[in-house]
């Protein structure tokens, strides 16, 4: 359970501080309307990811040949997680130009992230076969996965809203690179067990 517990809380903690329309809109109301509207916009994935996380569960229930479909889409995931990985290693600090042309509205917020791909891409292609595998261990591995990653992608979030109450500076500053620095390798570390699950599923290797 706490595997899947870790993976969790690495890929929510990520996916809440990487720059994205979602981020810059939590940043945009915090600075023209408080925190308490940052924290408001910080809660859209609750309203977003729960109905892309039914639908991927409903497809993959249809497969047929479950394992060998997981496997194919560990590989997709592998490879999205890694290019995330980079994308964390590579990140500069976040300019205040960022929040310049971003939509007021929270409910402009929840439509940006339903519209953005990144969320079907990650349920798809790494949350839900990640949730299935748990569920082979147990279902509270399953659901410490999604509890975990929520309760980061949210918390990360909010936790950038009070940030950029307070100060933009963490933002802009060295502290926020090397977080996501690690964050990186963490994410790179992950891409190479879903690269394994991927070679184990398919039968093209044999962790026994």
């Amino acid at each position: 359970m706490w595997e899947y517990a870790s993976y969790g809380v690495v890929l929510g903690l990520s996916a809440g501080l990487s720059p994205g329309p979602l981020l810059a809109i939590v940043i945009t109301q915090t600075l023209q309307h408080g925190v308490g509207e940052g924290v408001k916009v910080a809660m859209a994935p609750v309203l977003t990811d729960l109905p892309i996380i039914g639908a991927a569960l409903f497809l993959f229930s249809t497969f047929p040949g479950p394992e060998q479909v997981l496997g194919y889409i560990s590989f997709v995931g592998a490879g999205f997680v890694f290019y995330l990985g980079v994308g964390s290693i590579r990140q500069k600090p976040i300019e205040k130009e960022l929040t310049g042309v971003v939509p007021r509205s929270y409910l402009r917020g929840v439509l940006v992230n339903a519209l953005s791909p990144h969320p079907y891409l990650f349920w798809f292609a790494v949350g839900v076969p990640t949730m299935i595998k748990a569920s082979q261990d147990s279902s509270i591995a399953s659901a410490t996965f999604v509890i975990c990653f929520f309760a980061l992608i949210i918390g990360a979030k909010m936790a950038v809203a009070l940030a950029v109450g307070r100060s933009s500076a963490f933002l802009s500053g060295s502290a926020y690179v090397w977080v996501m620095r690690v964050l990186g390798l963490c994410l790179m570390g992950f891409a190479a067990l879903l690269l394994e699950d991927g070679l184990v599923y398919t039968g093209l290797w044999s962790n026994d």
